[in-house]
């Protein structure tokens, strides 16, 4: 059973056996994915699958379609990951219309052998069996992503790398990746390193979520009294990078402005509103007050540090932040007023729209497209090119498109994969909402309410995967999994492949739980938390629908749709 769902599927009699005699063949453009698919098949199966010897024995052939034109057409009548997976007794082949079409026929070629394949070490000793059937697919949207934050909790190089896989097995294709906040700053710049000798490490965490005191004003209820902290070299970035690459993921960098900057501040006061006072890397969770001042010397600075970034990732969109930035440092200080006069600005909303202004004209100077969190529409100012992020419900994605602007849907109360799934009283650190897997595969980035033209401007979506609560890989898993595998099929099939049936989606992912252990995937099951997963006494900030619905409408009541 496949997921994503796909399009088509015809199976036939027969079957094919990969055995010693097989061998996987491949063209320059899918040479990397023949070297991944023979990685993933030796480990499991301890078979040579090289790509020489007898061209009469039986193979996996890959290869881009002579004539893509046959495929099915993904969006914007793209066919570049559009592929046919061929398999008969006599041998398999995937086609693709591009090397991406190719990478993800074979990830529907891996699902069609038992779930031992995933192994990283030889268990099965039967034979390794593929059922006679033709599969037919393309992608509903071109960006399939998930959002990672590393600043609020650091994690490896190698747990990065994991998550790149995870995401490349589920046909994700961007990896958004949020690399600075108040809490941390987690990539290198060279220019200014005390961004990391400094930015990189806060001297504790604050422990679960704010609590009301007996005045009904939130506090941190406690600290770990723990260092933490850890930063990406410009190597290490080039390694993600190249890694994702070949899996066909695009890391997406994103660099916080100008609010969620006190790990910056830290580092170099003069970039703060009030740089004769003295902050450190923030240990609390939430939104530091301490923000950006509007010098030109600081905006040279982010240009600078944009530079960096820019000639470190390929990817067409650079994030520019832009979103919870508080305005109270602005509107008491005079210096800022002055400088809102001289702008010949008409207030604070307008000086946050500058900044991002100033900064989006940076990135696409050099070529490529700025994309920001859906605040970046307050002010009036945005660039016609800039791309918005929409979180808070999808009153900004309605705006942006209406705007002319494309939009990336990321609703939290459809997609925010940091919040509680149960109403279970052992939710580890419970927070927000409830958000299930069927809510998540429910997920449709396009707002009914757009014109067939304006819908043309939702590129796609992403969940959000933040980490103020997820402290260590195995409650990463527990938080991503299985909701990453219901996103995928959102998505990717979306309503193309037929009209969505959960039942139809739950029996699949039965069986693709299976895939999800034989990875080392420690998700979240069905009953709820396993007792080691449970985090009692650590409290949480649950709410309801009903309330988080009227939170969101207040904050977005000054975006028009």
């Amino acid at each position: 059973m496949l997921i994503p769902r796909p399009r088509s599927r015809n199976d036939s009699s027969g079957t094919f056996t990969i055995d010693g005699r097989t061998r996987i063949s491949a063209e320059p453009a899918t040479e990397s994915t023949a070297q991944y698919l023979q990685q993933v098949l030796r480990a499991s199966t301890r078979l040579p699958l090289s790509g020489t010897g007898d061209s009469d024995a039986p193979a996996i052939a890959l290869r881009i379609a002579a004539a893509p034109e046959g495929l099915p057409a993904g969006p914007g009548g793209s066919r570049d990951e559009s592929f046919r997976l061929s398999v008969t007794p006599d041998g398999v082949t995937v086609e693709g219309g591009g090397a991406a079409g190719v990478f993800y026929g074979v990830q529907a070629l891996l699902q069609l052998l038992p779930t031992d394949v995933y192994r990283r070490g030889q268990v099965r000793t039967a034979a390794w069996t593929l059922p006679a059937t033709v599969v037919e697919d393309a992608p509903a949207f071109a960006w399939r992503g998930v959002m990672l934050d590393v600043a609020r909790h650091f994690r490896t190089k190698a747990e990065v790398l994991r998550v790149i896989d995870q995401l490349a097995a589920h046909r994700i294709n961007r990896m958004h990746f949020h690399l600075t906040e108040d809490q941390g700053w987690r990539i290198e710049i060279k220019k200014y390193p005390r961004l990391t000798e400094v930015g990189s490490w806060r001297r504790e965490s604050q422990v679960g979520a704010h609590v009301p005191d007996a005045d009904g004003e939130l506090r941190v209820a406690g600290y770990d009294g723990r260092p933490h902290g850890g930063f990406y070299t410009q190597d290490d970035i080039r390694e993600i990078v190249a890694y994702a690459e070949d899996r066909f993921v695009t890391v997406v960098p994103e660099i916080e402005t100008p609010g969620h900057v006190r790990a910056a501040l830290a580092a170099y006061p003069e970039l703060g509103v009030h740089p004769e006072r003295r902050v450190e890397v923030w240990t609390e969770w939430g939104v530091a007050h301490d923000v950006l001042n509007a010098d030109d010397s600081t905006v040279q600075f982010f240009r600078d540090v944009f530079d960096e970034v820019i000639a470190l990732f390929p990817s067409a969109y650079i994030g520019l932040g832009g979103d919870e930035c508080p305005k109270d440092q602005w509107k008491d200080d005079p210096r800022t007023q002055e400088r809102i006069r001289q702008l010949g600005l008409e207030d604070e909303e307008q000086l946050q729209a500058w900044i991002v202004g100033q900064l989006a004209a940076h990135i696409e100077s050099h070529g490529r497209r700025a994309f920001g969190w859906d605040e970046i529409l307050e002010g009036g100012t945005l660039s016609q090119s800039a791309t918005v992020v929409s979180w808070r419900g999808m009153r900004g994605a309605v705006t942006a498109a209406r705007r002319g602007h494309d939009v990336i849907s990321t609703p939290d109360d459809q997609v925010y994969l940091d919040y509680r799934q149960s109403d279970l009283p052992n939710e580890p650190i419970p927070v927000s909402i409830v958000l299930t897997v069927d809510d998540v595969y429910a997920f449709d980035p396009v707002p009914e309410s757009l014109t067939e033209d304006e819908r043309a401007h939702v590129i796609g979506g992403q969940a959000n995967m933040w980490t103020e609560h997820v402290d260590t890989v195995r409650r990463l898993d527990y938080q991503l999994f299985p909701r990453v595998v219901a996103l995928s099929e959102a998505l990717w099939s979306a309503d193309v492949a037929g009209p969505r049936d959960v039942a139809d989606f739950r029996e699949r992912l039965a069986e693709h739980l299976g895939r999800l252990d034989a990875l080392g995937i420690e998700y979240r099951h069905e009953s709820g938390p396993l007792p080691w997963e449970e985090r009692p006494g650590v409290p949480g900030r649950p709410s309801s629908r009903e309330e988080r619905a009227a939170h969101i409408d207040a904050v977005t009541a000054n975006i028009a749709e």
